[in-house]
């Protein structure tokens, strides 16, 4: 598909990021720009399977590289512009959602054909919880229902390709093992959380810890703190996000199920503010030149809204959920909100004039015959982080941009390092 073609497949997923934001607010009783009765309805699902999850399936379809790939992100998209129009029924765009998903695990066993793998595989059970999600809200149940689902979904994906760049510290065929286990076990606590909510929901948090606790003890991001430019950007956001995990994996193990409530906002905006948008925070500058084919120059300015978000988070966590200040809460919430737009604004900026930020190379005058070799990549495919020192290693290079012969899928949680 041609970059046009990609780009209007990533706008829907930007309006369902903005309307997602706007619903927020109205949920915190604060002014909104946009009001209407049904958007407190679908925060959640909107953001989740609206905008990430069109994210997320865009970037397998551009890993696959067949056409029909990208029907995934055009039906989770359309799923979430129709949950936005009035004149639709809610159901329409639940329909819509579900059928999203399954085309993305239908992208993903299409991906397990071309190599099977751990990593896939975690992701493989990520989209099957992404499907229950859609269809367990689609049949009726409660947002709340189908949160531990929604946030499973994130967890799995994420874990899976950080499972992959793991190999850089060598976690060997024993914690790979662990990775995959720990994911399922999770997979299968999300499941009772519908059938047994109190154990369900501490089972969950235990698993979810376990399976931080042994991601950070592979993950690159402890190394890149001590570089420079984008991979200790990159990875200060990385462990900050779970850092979020954490927190939310504590509250279901000591408080069990929460549906409503200052824990159930914490867990909620723990898991999706904290640590899923500080993942696509730290990776747009990879993920976008790879989905739109143009350059996202990294900026130390792209720190700002990062420090905003968790600083923000910190303080309606603490303060609202946990002290109950009506105030804390709401002035967090907006800042949440502020965050995330500015770091809209500044990506927007990035790519519009990215490339007039990065200079043109010329190719030297060499007499090595390998010089012309007409297969090697052109300047245009490199990575923008190619340019920041980093450990070299295979894995690290993003999918979408290397077109690996494994088919291992490109996602917002992969560091150019």
């Amino acid at each position: 598909m041609r970059k046009a073609g990609r780009f209007a497949l990533l706008v829907p997923g930007g309006v369902a990021l903005l309307a997602g934001l706007d619903a927020g607010l109205l949920l915190l009783g604060l002014p909104a720009p946009v009001t209407t009765e049904r958007l407190p309805q679908v925060h959640g699902p909107l953001l989740v399977l609206g905008f990430v999850g069109t994210v997320i399936a865009l970037e397998r379809a551009v890993a696959l590289r067949r056409p029909w790939g990208y029907a995934a992100p055009a039906a989770l998209g359309a799923g979430g512009l129709a949950l936005l129009a009035p004149a639709v029924p809610l159901l329409g765009g639940q329909l819509a959602l579900v059928a999203g998903t399954a085309l993305l695990l239908a992208v993903y066993r299409a991906l397990w054909r071309r190599q099977e793998s751990r990593a896939l595989a975690l992701q493989v059970v990520g989209a099957v919880l992404a499907l229950g999600a859609a269809l367990l809200w689609a049949g009726g149940a409660p947002v709340a229902t189908s949160l531990p689902w929604l946030a499973g979904f994130l967890v799995l994906t994420i874990a899976g390709e950080r499972l992959e760049l793991a190999r850089v510290g060598s976690p060997g065929e024993a914690s790979e093992r662990a990775v995959l286990g720990l994911g399922v076990l999770l997979a299968a606590a999300v499941a009772a959380t519908a059938l047994w909510p109190a154990a369900g929901h501490a089972l969950l948090g235990l698993a979810l810890l376990a399976l931080v606790a042994v991601l950070l003890v592979h993950d690159v991001a402890r190394r890149l703190v001590r570089t420079t430019g984008l991979p200790r950007y990159m990875a200060w956001c990385l462990l900050a996000g779970y850092g979020w995990l954490l927190v939310a994996g504590g509250v279901w193990l000591l408080a069990g199920a929460v549906t409503e409530g200052p824990a159930y906002d914490a867990v909620v905006h723990a898991v999706f503010l904290g640590f899923t948008l500080s993942m696509i925070m730290a990776h747009a500058p990879v993920i976008l030149p790879a989905v739109l084919g143009r350059p996202f120059p990294y900026r130390a300015v792209l720190a700002v809204p990062v420090v905003l978000l968790h600083a923000s988070l910190l303080l309606r966590v603490l303060g609202g959920d946990a002290y109950g200040a009506s105030w804390a809460l709401a002035t967090g919430g907006a800042l949440n909100v502020a965050a995330v737009l500015g770091f809209v604004g500044l990506a927007v900026w990035s790519v519009a004039t990215g490339r007039r930020a990065v200079p043109r190379v010329r190719r030297p005058v060499t007499t090595d015959p390998g010089a012309t070799d007409p297969g090697a990549a052109p300047a245009a495919a490199v990575s923008p982080a190619a340019t920041h020192p980093a450990p070299a290693h295979p894995a690290a290079s993003h999918p979408a941009l290397a077109r690996p012969a494994s088919g291992v899928p490109a996602d917002p949680t992969e560091v150019t390092a």
